[in-house]
């Protein structure tokens, strides 16, 4: 299993992710494929994302069961800790300077 949720996504590439899986909510799609095919469709995210941002989630058989990529900027980064992967998050940036 696979599943992609997408931000600020431009039209066409939304498009072109439904072409290969199913939306089940606004920016989130879910499929069912092996290796090759999630790296073509990682690759056609990568291409397509502009200003947006993603995150792509599959099964894998290691000690979490998932493994996950991110693209575009997010307060949510991944970190590998140990081999396991985790997720920093990062504060929001606030003006200290008195404006």
């Amino acid at each position: 299993m696979m599943v992609i949720a997408t931000n600020n996504a431009p039209p066409r590439l939304r498009g072109r992710l439904a072409v290969w899986l199913l939306e089940v909510r606004a920016g989130v799609y879910v499929g069912n494929y092996g290796a090759r095919v999630r790296e073509m469709i990682w690759e056609q995210l990568l291409a397509g994302i502009e200003t947006g941002d993603a995150v792509m989630v599959w099964k894998t058989p290691s000690d979490q069961g998932f493994d996950f990529r991110t693209c575009g900027t997010n307060r949510r980064m991944p970190v590998d800790f140990d081999g396991l992967n985790l997720v920093r998050f990062a504060p929001s940036e606030t003006r200290t300077d008195g404006d």
